[in-house]
């Protein structure tokens, strides 16, 4: 099959003609149709390391994905072969970036049949992230008030979404030319960050979700209210030897049950899926460069195996 391969830390991807994988047990085997693009991904620790903690070459990148059930391995139940799935697979495995990809069974849901294949594969990491984060983690209540930043990024507009859902009041830290989109998908104030000063704007948040970090972050935490909660997913936090800042990051996890909640509600239409750019599998590699020219500057840039 052909992937796309990291060669060696802070080097662009190749493409390569490699072996298709065959599923363990346990795993299924994903004829991949289009995948979301991280390019931060390509410095991430499980991305230049192996479990063990070697040194970690070859990689094939996007965790994030759409496909059909291609094989399965021994002791696989819950698919089926030529089922239409979505979903995530593990950090340290071969990404998405190919014609196939391995995964586990707890990892993927069905396809909605409202979604195209590109939209569904904008969706995972960036829904899972912003329910994790929010819900399960800081525990958003109705009628709270939820600063996040970042909101035109790819787990912004579903941590938007979601927030609204739940009956929170949504502020949101973004470029001025998504002002009018983001307000439509329920925001309440969109805040300019590089015109405007959000922390003399706000006080007495009730939960933070920071897609920043950095200056952003630190600061944020001033305007958390007396029980005020603060969640980072910001690379630059993973790390960080305060206290604070260890207890706010977290990094998503795959969940079924989550994803098939996500494929209900888009469904339903009470969230929509939200893609930035579509490029074609020859490109991958611009892709993750961010060489990617008509882009909207909202949402996710999507491989397709089909363009």
């Amino acid at each position: 099959m052909k992937a796309w391969r990291l060669q060696q830390p802070g080097h662009l991807l190749q493409l390569e003609e490699i072996p298709t994988p065959k599923p363990g047990q346990g795993e299924v085997l994903v004829k991949v149709d289009a995948a979301g693009v991280t390019p931060t991904e390509l410095g991430w620790y499980p991305t230049t390391h192996e479990k063990s903690g070697n040194a970690r070459t070859h990689a094939v990148p996007g965790h994030e994905f759409s496909g059909s059930i291609s094989a399965t391995g021994d002791r696989v139940s819950g698919v089926s072969i030529g089922e239409e799935i979505f979903g995530m697979n593990d950090w340290f495995a071969d990404g998405a970036a190919a014609e196939y990809c391995i995964t586990r069974p707890q990892s993927i849901a069905p396809r909605p049949a409202k979604l195209t294949a590109i939209e569904a594969a904008s969706v995972p990491i960036g829904a899972l992230t912003a329910w994790q984060g929010l819900f399960d983690r800081a525990k958003l209540q109705l009628g709270e008030q939820v600063l996040i930043h970042g909101g035109s990024g790819a787990v912004g507009v579903y941590a938007i979404q979601l927030a609204v859902w739940r009956g929170a009041k949504v502020v949101t830290t973004a470029s001025s030319r998504n002002r009018e989109f983001l307000l439509g998908l329920g925001a309440s104030q969109v805040i300019d960050y590089r015109t405007e000063h959000f922390e003399a704007m706000l006080d007495g948040i009730d939960v933070v979700f920071d897609a920043v970090g950095g200056e952003t972050l630190e600061k944020s935490w001033r305007l958390l209210g007396s029980s005020g909660r603060m969640v980072t997913i910001a690379s630059d936090s993973e790390g960080k030897m305060d206290d604070r800042t260890k207890a706010a990051f977290f990094i998503v996890e795959p969940n079924r049950t989550q994803l098939v909640k996500m494929g209900d509600m888009l469904a339903s239409g009470v969230i929509q899926a939200v893609v930035d750019a579509v490029v074609p599998f020859a490109k991958t590699n611009a892709a993750y460069a961010g060489a990617i020219s008509n882009r909207l500057g909202r949402g996710k840039v999507v491989v397709s195996m089909n363009n």
